[in-house]
């Protein structure tokens, strides 16, 4: 039986994905559970994820062994251990991809986060995992900075589906509407079918809420608190006007028409910050057509249980939008600086992760020897 909860967010237009990935998730048929049950039609990782799923310690120590006994160090080992994940997941949803022409059914997995500043790095290693995970619902994740746009649009160009992630501010978002349909264009030009090339923009809502409430609370006036936890939907809510505009210029319609897809507005760091707030929020006020949903499995599972879809919270809802990012500032409240700390905060995090997990598989790798 599939959940009536999750089934009416799917029939509002919204891909719900897992924010998670394990080995232990694949083996024990957990995955395909989700897929049967929940409605989950994809797969997100990132650093810290496979730091939580390698660093546990569990179904990971055979395959550990085995990269130490082919001698290879520790990054070589997280990219087999990774990209294997990667590509039996993808195994799994292979029917979904089927099913829904390729929009679904991907997994998506992640460039090394110290790449972020690195455009030929980070292409070469897109390359590279795609090459790697060899399976067609892959995707590869690159960080939306300045440096990643470059590389998007390279990536893109050379066939490759792309989820770019840490996306904060419209103006960034824009900038990575361009680097995609820019990507496309050369495909085209290059000979590649563009119609097997899907993108999501992955826009990080929660994040956005912590910095921003941080700052109300310390203006601490009854209309600054009256601000509270507002802007992250707002904002993000905007990013989907900001979808719907760029998508029906001339020059999308007419790589539409020539076979291309729209890339899809993904909402990430949907799980609540703060736990004030209902637990479904970043689901249900965001529920709109042609968007994805990635979920930590905690807000999934919220959702499954008591979450209330109604249909379309997000189309028409841009006006008063604009109201609530309009009295933030009047607060005095910096957006480009809260959205500019807030991507370099994100970095920072994965390469935190990404540095703990090189350190757990090091030793792991030297206890195997």
């Amino acid at each position: 039986m599939t959940n009536e909860r999750t089934a009416a967010l799917s029939a509002t237009g919204v891909s719900i994905w897992l924010d998670d990935l394990s080995r232990t998730r694949i083996e024990s048929g957990q995955l395909q559970q989700l897929i049967d049950t929940v409605n989950v039609v994809g797969v997100t990782t990132n650093p810290t994820i496979f730091q939580n799923a390698i660093g546990s310690g569990i179904g990971y120590g055979d395959r550990i062994a085995e990269c130490a006994k082919r001698g290879l160090d520790a990054a070589q080992t997280i990219t087999e251990l990774t990209t294997a994940d990667v590509a039996d997941a993808c195994d799994i949803f292979a029917g979904v991809y089927a099913a829904t022409a390729g929009q679904d059914g991907r997994v998506s997995i992640e460039v090394e986060p110290g790449l972020a500043r690195d455009t030929a790095g980070t292409i070469a290693q897109a390359k590279e995992l795609w090459a790697k995970v060899d399976r067609e619902n892959a995707m590869i994740k690159i960080p939306a900075t300045v440096e990643g746009l470059e590389a998007i649009t390279a990536t893109i160009a050379a066939g490759i589906s792309v989820n770019v992630t840490l996306i904060f501010s419209l103006e960034r978002y824009r900038q990575v509407i361009n680097a995609y349909l820019t990507g496309i264009e050369q495909a085209r030009a290059a000979g590649v079918d563009i119609s097997k090339i899907h993108s999501v923009a992955s826009f990080f809502v929660s994040r956005v809420d912590t910095e921003i409430d941080a700052r109300l609370t310390a203006i601490g006036t009854p209309e600054a608190l009256e601000l509270k936890s507002q802007a992250g939907v707002a904002n993000a809510r905007l990013a989907y006007e900001v979808y719907e505009q760029s998508f029906a210029s001339e020059r999308a319609r007419m790589l539409i028409g020539l076979g291309a897809n729209a890339q899809r507005p993904l909402w990430a760091s949907t799980g609540v910050k703060d736990p004030a707030l209902p637990d479904t929020l970043y689901v249900t006020e965001l529920a709109a057509p042609n968007t994805v949903n990635t979920m930590p499995e905690a807000t999934l599972n919220a959702l499954a249980d008591h979450g209330e879809v109604d249909g379309d919270a997000v189309s028409g809802s841009y006006v008063e939008a604009n109201q609530v990012l309009n009295a933030v500032d009047a607060q005095g409240i910096d957006y480009v600086e809260v959205t500019e700390k807030l991507e370099l905060e994100g970095l920072s995090k994965f390469v935190a992760s990404w540095d703990d997990l090189l350190n757990t598989v090091t030793g792991a790798l030297q206890a195997a020897k």
